[in-house]
């Protein structure tokens, strides 16, 4: 009896799992309009036969045979090979981009055409492919809209196979998708050891080292201090021990901070108009071979207790990565304004020689004043206001150069300006 129950047991668990797996690819296929069908024929059948409604009876028939010949579609397996390709896998905010597919028939018999969608981003591209001979080919070349930077998901690539009313509708991915990353757009600047940045690398600056390579002065011994510094002419004619003194050298680091709250900008063009000003001062600095950071505001979870006071670092290793980070931010009303960057970016990120904090026309000048208080009065604080409507214009007040743009070529012309001068 045992036994006898164990085998029910695993029979019926078996039944059950091909059941489902059955029922898992026949709804995959079915669309809603075919489960209506499903439901109307056998109640069509049931109430026509019995209340001898022959009218009824004659749409349940047409319904069977509509049934069936949907079902006709869905049987055979398609043969040929799929392949998905773009022109490029970065293109520049507003240049042409497109994508293609390519259908080859490697069998030996002809195969019947199909409908092929390839999803662009929100969008969808169907191309109707026709019948195939043996080893023929077909090709369909389809445009990428660019008007807009960001990140664009083409693909993958899938045939549909429908019957004409619409019953079924079997899908069959052949492609992994593909990524195109829009760029925003980026201007040459002036070199970014020039103008602004006066702490050059190697040059030594006014804090005081005990061990460095530029000498300052002479000072008594401490315990402490390294014996080979110790001056022994200075301290035979004094007698005492006397060290030399540095002035402290650095390599200059320069900290690029975009703010993406949506209460620093009016409204998107000034956003769009300060990632491109992030972008070029980045890639400049790649460029000259210089310590560079390029920060954003760190947005608050939703639900979050508390403000999230962080940033995040985008790369910098080449140009590429850093406009491929730059193409995936976007504004957001819980991340941090500019004033809150400046801060976080003090506490967080060491030896700052000089600091461009990028935002909207509607951050303040208090503002600006309070960001630009929150790092050391050694740095350089450059702040860079992108608003369409003001006249360009170059600032300064204490501890802080304020730079007004009006479009991505004013910050060219007010950098070279100010190199110049």
């Amino acid at each position: 009896m045992a036994d006898a129950i164990v085998s029910v047991v695993r029979v019926s668990r078996d039944m059950g799992g091909v059941l489902r797996a059955w029922l898992s690819k026949v709804s995959s296929v079915v669309t809603p309009l075919g489960w209506a069908m499903l439901a109307i024929v056998p109640l069509a059948f049931a109430l026509g036969y019995s209340l001898g409604w022959m009218e009824l009876v004659v749409v349940a028939w047409a319904g069977l045979v509509l049934l069936i010949v949907a079902s006709v579609y869905l049987v055979g397996r398609s043969s040929f090979t799929v392949s998905l390709g773009t022109a490029h896998s970065r293109v520049l905010v507003g240049e042409p981009a497109s994508g293609s597919v390519t259908i080859a028939n490697p069998t030996r018999h002809r195969i019947l055409g199909a409908t092929v969608e390839v999803p662009v981003g929100s969008a969808l591209a169907a191309v109707a492919m026709p019948s195939l001979a043996r080893g023929a080919e077909f090709s369909h070349e389809f445009a990428v809209p660019t008007g807009r930077r960001g990140v664009i998901q083409i693909g993958p690539v899938r045939t549909i196979r429908a019957d004409p009313i619409g019953l079924v509708r079997r899908e069959i991915i052949w492609t992994e998708s593909q990524d195109l990353y829009i760029h925003p757009r980026t201007i040459g600047v002036p070199s970014t050891t020039t103008g602004f940045i006066r702490d050059l690398e190697g040059n030594p600056t006014r804090q005081i080292s005990n061990s460095d390579v530029s000498f300052h002065a002479l000072r008594e011994y401490v315990p402490g201090d390294e014996r080979r510094y110790i001056h022994w002419k200075s301290t035979a004619r004094t007698g005492r021990y006397m060290v030399r003194q540095f002035e402290e050298t650095r390599r200059s680091h320069l900290v690029i901070a975009l703010s993406l709250a949506s209460s620093d900008y009016a409204h998107e063009d000034e956003f769009e108009l300060a990632v491109s000003v992030a972008g070029s001062l980045g890639v400049r600095a790649i460029k000259d071979a210089r310590a560079v950071s390029v920060v954003v505001s760190e947005k608050t979870p939703d639900f979050a207790k508390r403000k999230v006071f962080a940033v995040s670092q985008l790369s910098t290793l080449t140009r590429s990565r850093l406009l491929d980070d730059l193409s995936l931010i976007d504004l957001d009303e819980s991340a941090l304004n500019v004033r809150d960057v400046a801060r976080v970016v003090s506490e967080q990120v060491a030896g700052i020689s000089v600091a461009f904090l990028v935002c909207g026309s509607k951050t303040t000048p208090n503002e600006l004043r309070a960001a630009s208080a929150s790092f050391p009065v050694d740095v350089e604080v450059v702040a860079i206001v992108c608003d369409p409507e003001v006249v360009p214009g170059l600032r300064r007040v204490a501890g802080l150069s304020v730079l007004s743009i009006g479009y991505l070529q004013d910050l060219q012309k007010s950098l070279a300006r100010s190199a110049a001068a």
